[in-house]
This record gives structure tokens, sequence and C-alpha cells, in this order.
């Protein structure tokens, strides 16, 4: 009799964690249904002028991120162009998209050129480009990454 109620005792137990299991999941895929998208002409109108902005004390994104072997990298502008062409943004849009995790304010797009004491990554070989988190081009990184329209 006692080795019955053991038992019963441990399908109840598995029972209920194949229950709560069950529910996690249900709730994750419910979440991942969700996710927001990056949004191509979001980048293109406004993400993609923040890395051609030149900030006081630092150089603009473009001259380091065209050339260096960092996880971002863009493509090098035209010979005399002052922005990218229709080809090369769609190219950078995928490009910065390793970077660029949907619906994560963690992503190193969004916390990388940030200042550290923002919250920001401390490696960033450009050094911060965003003091705080106030900056329009970084709320601009931001709301991009979050799914903006």
């Amino acid at each position: 009799m006692h080795q019955m109620k053991r038992a019963s005792s441990y399908v109840v137990i598995t029972a209920c964690l194949v229950v709560a299991a069950g529910g996690l999941v249900n709730q994750a895929a419910g979440q991942g249904a969700a996710a927001p998208t990056l949004d191509y002409q979001y980048f293109k109108d406004k993400v993609q002028p923040v890395f051609l902005h030149k900030r006081e004390g630092h150089t603009r994104c473009v001259v380091c991120h065209t050339v260096n072997n960092a996880p971002l990298h863009l493509v090098p502008l035209s010979a005399g162009a002052t922005t990218w062409n229709e080809e090369q943004s769609r190219q950078n849009f995928q490009l910065v998209q390793k970077v660029a995790q949907p619906g994560f304010e963690g992503s190193k797009l969004v916390v990388h050129p940030l200042a550290e004491e923002a919250g920001g990554d401390p490696h960033h070989g450009g050094g911060q480009q965003f003091a705080n988190k106030n900056d329009p081009d970084w709320q601009t990184i931001r709301a991009w990454v979050m799914g903006a329209k």
C-alpha cells in the first residue's frame, strides 16, 4: 500500500509538471507571435541618417562601420554620394539586422553606442556616441528595434 501511495504521488507530481510546462509553452508561443518586426522604410528614412550624422567629439558611424570588421557593418557610400541608394539601403537593412534583435532593448545596436553611465556597453571602439537615452538619434534607433513603423 505504501508503494501505491508513493506511485500515486509521482503520477500527480508528473501531471502537474506537464500541465505547468504546457502553460509555459503556450505562453511563450503567444509572446512569440506578437514579437515586433524591423520595418525597412523606417530604417531607410530614419535610422540610416543616424549613421551619417556627425556628433560633436565623434566621427560618423559610417566612417568606421564601412571598413571595420565589427558585427555592425555598413555598405560604403558611392563616390560623391551623401546617402545610400536603394540597393545599398536594402543591403544595410540586412546587415544591421545582425545586431538588432526586434523587440529587445538590450540589442547591440541599442546599447553598444550608448554611454556606459546611461546603461550602454563600455566596449565601443568609436566611443559612446550617445551620452544618454534622451538623445533623439538614440531614441530613433531604439524605436526601430522596438518595432516602430
